[in-house]
């Protein structure tokens, strides 16, 4: 690893500025209302809603959440709302906040366990001719999620409480129950699980729940960063992960790498390790520093280095992301 070393004190304060609660009178009965913000560098989305549609809002941005990156850099797809466009993984908030605004019932599993193809290509719309990529496996994940949570009262809550408060539990309970979330490979002839989805499905259950003062969940340093093709850019930028020389080439060429080539595995596996070594580090910097026990998790350190990439992404333009269209990530 390089000497590249992560402000600890930064990033977490970094971390908590961005979990917020807010409270509002409504129409809702007496419910509480919650703000739940995405912040991405210098762009960030907020909605409204009650706790029980801010989990579902979760579950069904989480099991969409893969693949977003752009045949060409010049015809991304598009979203806008509230007058900002956003592009990315988050056209995809963008899109599943407006059906709300539009009055669909997109975080009502009675509706998106049966919706149609075309229902769901209008949530997911752009603004010009170029689609979010892979319409119909977005279908799929969605539809058989849905038909999951139907089982549990049509609540994302009620489901994931069948793991009780332990993350570990979390996400094995999703990758058992939900086959599109079972992120798995064979790397020498051993099963590897990266798991990506359910992470990050674990991880943002955790903040919608932190905000709410009920983050009491054990095992949240099982959690590994969530593998994608945008972290790993930005650990090669910071000198912590090197590409060699052939597999630079190959990615800037635009090679496709199909879920589960060793490369795509090597490139998710070591990314992983990196982010452990970064918080290994952390840690031993924090007790030399200040005597205390650091509670930074991987978790945290990748809502970190994933709004880096993508407020740095200029700057790392002559890094290529690996190319693996995939419901995985």
């Amino acid at each position: 690893m390089s000497s590249v070393v992560l402000p600890c004190c930064c990033l977490y304060d970094w971390f908590i500025s961005r979990r917020r609660t807010y409270q509002e009178g409504s129409d809702w009965s007496t419910a509480e209302k919650q703000v739940v913000e995405i912040d991405v560098g210098s762009t960030s989305l907020r909605y409204l809603c009650v706790p029980f549609l801010a989990l579902n809002w979760v579950f069904v941005v989480d099991t969409m959440n893969f693949s977003f990156w752009p045949e060409k850099e010049t015809q991304q797809c598009e979203v806008t709302y509230n007058g900002t466009t956003y592009t990315g993984y988050m056209t995809l908030c963008a899109a599943i906040t407006r059906a709300m605004d539009e009055g669909i019932p997109i975080t009502d599993p009675k509706y998106f366990s049966q919706m149609s193809v075309e229902e769901l290509g209008h949530v997911l719309r752009s603004d010009n001719e170029t689609p979010m990529p892979m319409l119909q496996e977005r279908h799929q994940v969605l539809t058989e999620g849905g038909r999951v949570l139907l089982e549990h009262n049509g609540s994302f809550r009620c489901f994931i409480s069948q793991a009780g408060n332990d993350a570990r539990k979390m996400v094995e309970l999703i990758v058992e129950k939900i086959p599109s979330y079972r992120d798995e490979a064979t790397y020498e002839g051993k099963r590897i699980s990266l798991y990506k989805r359910a992470q990050i499905l674990v991880a943002d259950f955790w903040g919608v729940m932190e905000a709410r003062g009920e983050g009491d969940i054990i095992g949240m340093d099982w959690l590994t960063m969530f593998a994608d093709y945008r972290v790993p850019q930005a650990l090669v930028y910071l000198g912590v992960l090197r590409y060699s020389d052939t597999l630079m080439q190959t990615l800037k060429n635009g090679e496709l790498l199909s879920s589960g080539d060793r490369r795509e595995v090597e490139i998710r596996g070591c990314s992983i390790w990196s982010v452990e070594l970064i918080k290994a580090r952390l840690c031993k910097l924090v007790k030399e520093r200040d005597s205390q026990t650091c509670d930074i998790n991987s978790a945290i350190i990748d809502f970190y280095l994933w709004p880096y990439a993508k407020q740095h992404h200029k700057e790392m333009a002559h890094i290529p992301i690996h190319h693996t269209r995939c419901v995985y990530y």
